[in-house]
């Protein structure tokens, strides 16, 4: 079928990478997502998650949003103890 669509290098095994890459990128934790592709482990999982840099920046920006944002509560008292952002 791949052939057909003159798309050679499409499997049903892409689908498989495409799958776990966006259940990545919805913010599944790869203990997860290995338990769902049914890995014994997570460095199988690795392999087939395949983030770009763009997306690995944004989500490291995002977090250290939060955790700016968690610090200057704690730091000013309008934060709470023990709770994360």
């Amino acid at each position: 079928m791949a052939l057909t669509a003159d798309v050679p290098r499409f499997s049903t095994h892409t689908t498989r990478h495409l799958c776990l890459t966006d259940l990545a990128r919805m913010g599944w934790e790869v203990h997860a997502i290995a338990t769902f592709a049914g890995h014994r482990s997570t460095d199988s999982t690795l392999q087939y998650i395949h983030l770009s840099g763009r997306e690995l920046a944004a989500r490291l920006n995002s977090s250290m949003a939060q955790i700016h944002a968690w610090r200057v509560g704690m730091l000013t008292g309008s934060g709470s103890a023990g709770g994360a952002a």
